[in-house]
């Protein structure tokens, strides 16, 4: 299983963990089965039609997934999603 690096903005919907264990073969399979899991996290991730959204940034070992495949980028056991909100201010 892939290990997910949860943000403190989203660790409430994680039960305040900082990271969990997620099977998948891909970064959406990931995803769905942390939103399974952890209903809520899906929709801070992804919008209502399923694409990543403009302000979350996903990384899959230090790459930015979309510079890769994207959603469909494929995750290995030992491989490490970290989810990245964009903060905004001034």
């Amino acid at each position: 299983m892939a290990t997910v690096r949860i943000p403190t903005p989203m660790r409430a919907l994680t039960r305040n963990q900082a990271e969990v264990l997620a099977p998948g073969a891909t970064v959406r399979e990931v995803l769905r089965e942390l939103d399974a899991r952890y209903p809520g996290l899906g929709a801070r991730v992804l919008d209502e039609r399923g694409a990543m959204r403009r302000y979350v940034n996903v990384f899959l070992n230090e790459e930015d997934i979309r510079f890769m495949q994207s959603l469909d980028t494929p995750v290995a056991d030992s491989d490490r999603l970290t989810l990245v909100p964009a903060m905004a201010g001034g």
